[in-house]
């Protein structure tokens, strides 16, 4: 029988004394799933609480299923990892690299030495970034009236490069131009693509971009921390009909759902009978795809959206088809090599295929990357490799 006591001790008292309003965890190993609970509220003061069935938003969790919906059509033979990504999506084509801004504070663009490709989308190294932590970005999007990516128009893809495709990695709109790739080589939009392909099979019964009446009163409150630590519930929520569908950030789900894939890359692209990748496109996916290149940290140029970011200090981190990676056994278990990533509003999930675990973490706080939810985070992940 799985222990989770002390686990659950320290959550309810991070809870109780308000430092974090709710949070669902869940996990599994090759044999099925090991653990899932609940805890506190889906709204701070009040009443109704956090259930394993709560509905968050999983922001950048969105992009593992993105890309596996892009090495789908790979497989396929619609995409190419390799090939021109301009000749899918000619937008990708015309993308211009930022050298800076002249003295009347307009973009100086030129165009990139070599074309964007799909690998260099799937692992962040095609040269875009995210306003959140690049000033230049936020300076790009203040002088030429460009919208912010949450906004979901097509028109919020046109920010520039900010260096030549391959020549670093940073963290961007990629995977956003990945399902735009993806709806091209498929002529569907993406929601129904995700959901006939990948959302269906697996069962996700609870993961849309477009939430149904059921899953709204299921829907957890966002959260801001203030200067002082303490949490303010906040208006949030995404365009119910956007002009695109965000692939690197635009779906809710619940933990159990994004379990499910997790299960399913565990299980080298199988669930419960549901094929939805081969064996040897998990392996490529897990395979870091950047050579010598490094995981940098993310400096913030948003406080109240993210903190300063930095995975595993002092270790080499590298990224796969979508995943990060760390090269080194970490403290609570897991594995070199094993595969994560997170979401904007501090959800987190890991893939360790080589002890075969894998766990969820969700809530609905910002900004991005705070402490005591990567304490809880670590504490649940530790439990989860004691119960193991």
């Amino acid at each position: 029988m799985a222990d989770f006591k002390s686990l659950e001790s320290s959550v309810n008292q991070a809870v109780q004394t308000k430092k974090i309003p709710g949070v669902v965890v869940a996990a599994a190993t090759t044999t099925g799933p090991l653990y899932e609970a609940a805890f506190g509220h889906r709204e701070i003061g009040k009443p109704a609480p956090m259930t394993t069935d709560t509905v968050v938003w999983i922001a950048s969790m969105t992009k593992a299923i993105t890309a596996a919906a892009a090495m789908q059509q790979v497989e396929r033979g619609k995409l190419s990892l390799e090939r021109p990504a301009g000749e899918v999506v000619p937008a990708l084509g015309d993308a211009k690299v930022l050298e800076g801004f002249d003295a009347a504070g307009k973009p100086r663009l030129r165009a990139p030495k070599r074309p964007i490709t799909l690998r260099h989308l799937l692992t962040h190294t095609a040269g875009f970034s995210y306003e959140i932590w690049s000033p230049s970005i936020v300076k790009f999007q203040e002088v030429t009236g460009t919208p912010g990516i949450t906004s979901c128009t097509n028109a919020a893809l046109g920010t520039p490069l900010l260096f030549d495709p391959g020549d670093r990695w940073d963290y961007g709109i990629n995977i956003d131009w990945a399902g735009k790739m993806v709806e091209a080589a498929s002529g569907q939009r993406l929601d129904r693509y995700l959901q006939d392909n990948i959302i269906g099979p697996l069962g996700m019964t609870d993961t849309a971009f477009k939430l149904a009446a059921s899953q709204k009163t299921r829907l957890s409150a966002m959260h801001q921390r203030n200067p002082d630590g303490s949490l303010t519930a906040i208006e949030f929520g995404l365009p119910e009909e956007p002009e695109f569908h965000m692939g690197g950030g635009g779906l809710y789900g619940t933990a159990g759902d994004y379990l499910k894939f997790c299960r399913m890359i565990l299980g080298g692209g199988t669930l419960n009978g549901a094929q939805v990748l081969q064996k040897a496109t998990v392996d490529t996916m897990a395979q870091s795809h950047i050579g010598p290149l490094e995981i940098e940290v993310l400096k913030t140029a948003m406080p109240p959206l993210s903190n300063d970011v930095e995975w595993f200090p002092g270790m080499s981190k590298k990224w796969g088809l979508s995943f990060l990676i760390n090269t080194r056994d970490v403290p609570s278990g897991r594995a070199g090599n094993s595969l994560a990533w997170a979401g904007l509003g501090n959800t987190y999930f890991w893939i360790d295929r080589t002890r075969g675990v894998s766990g969820v973490f969700l809530s609905q706080l910002l900004p991005f990357y705070d402490e005591t939810a990567l304490d809880l985070f670590a504490g649940f992940e530790a439990a989860v490799y004691r119960n193991v």
